[in-house]
Order: structure tokens, then C-alpha cells, then sequence
């Protein structure tokens, strides 16, 4: 029996999704279900990234990608959402989708790189609202 039925998995781009999917290949006969988020992040006030109809439609794509990687072993269900904390963004979701756990792949990236951008893996482990899984990198 898997420890965890039912993960949350959060992606990024469509590398994120593509990296995040062979990762998490090896462990699908254990899990019953997937919800897979792209989060647009909202500035909050300010100016944000992109127009966001484009913005949508790029999540649409990078979640369309995911189903098609994994669906045929497990049940997916992908959602976009919206928020101006990225962590805190995922774990609501997690909640809202009733996600036993939260699986992702960290991104590479030097320390300062980390630094500027906030550092989002630290983040979703230091504080977690619901269990957290560092999925491994896959050889190449």
C-alpha cells in the first residue's frame, strides 16, 4: 500500500513538467491520483510578468503536457491558480484539492540565483502545511 494516495504536484514550465513527470514515473503504480497546479503569479499591486490571458494560456499548455505524460497510469486533474505567494499558493491548493502531500522537483540554480528569487524549495519545506517530497533528479 503507498504512503501517499493522492499528491499535489506543482509545475513551473514545460521543462518543470516534463522533469517533474519522469521523476515521479517510477512511484505512479503507487499513487491513485494527481492534482497538477501551475501557479500565475500575481504582482500583488504592481505591474505583472505578462498579459494575463497569455499567461493563462501558457499554464493551459504546461498542464495540458503534464496529463498527457502521466494520465495513462493515473488519474490527473490539472488547475490553474492565482496568488501573489507562491508557497503559500501551493499549499492552499494542496488543501483545497485534499492532496495528501506535495511532491516537486527542485530547480537548480546558484546560491545568489536562490537568493533573488526568493528561494521557493526552501520555502516549501522549512513551513510545509501539508507533508512535502523532494522528487530525485533522473539521470540523463
Amino acid at each position: 500500500m503507498a504512503l501517499f494516495n493522492h499528491l499535489l504536484i506543482p509545475v513551473a514550465t514545460e521543462n518543470d513538467a516534463r522533469a517533474t513527470c519522469a521523476a515521479l514515473q517510477p512511484h505512479l503504480d503507487d499513487i491513485e491520483r494527481v492534482t497538477a497546479i501551475h501557479v500565475i503569479e500575481k504582482a500583488g499591486g504592481g505591474i505583472d510578468k505578462a498579459p494575463l490571458g497569455k499567461r493563462q494560456q501558457d499554464s493551459r499548455e504546461i498542464l495540458a503536457l503534464v496529463e498527457s505524460l502521466i494520465a495513462p497510469t493515473v488519474e490527473v486533474e490539472t488547475k490553474i491558480v492565482y496568488g501573489t505567494d507562491l508557497v503559500e499558493t501551493i499549499f492552499d491548493a494542496a488543501v483545497d484539492a485534499n492532496a495528501e502531500a506535495v511532491a516537486f522537483q527542485a530547480r537548480g540554480g546558484s546560491r545568489i540565483t536562490r537568493l533573488l528569487s526568493g528561494d521557493t524549495t526552501s520555502k516549501l519545506v522549512t513551513d510545509p502545511g501539508v507533508p512535502v517530497i523532494s522528487l530525485p533528479k533522473q539521470s540523463e
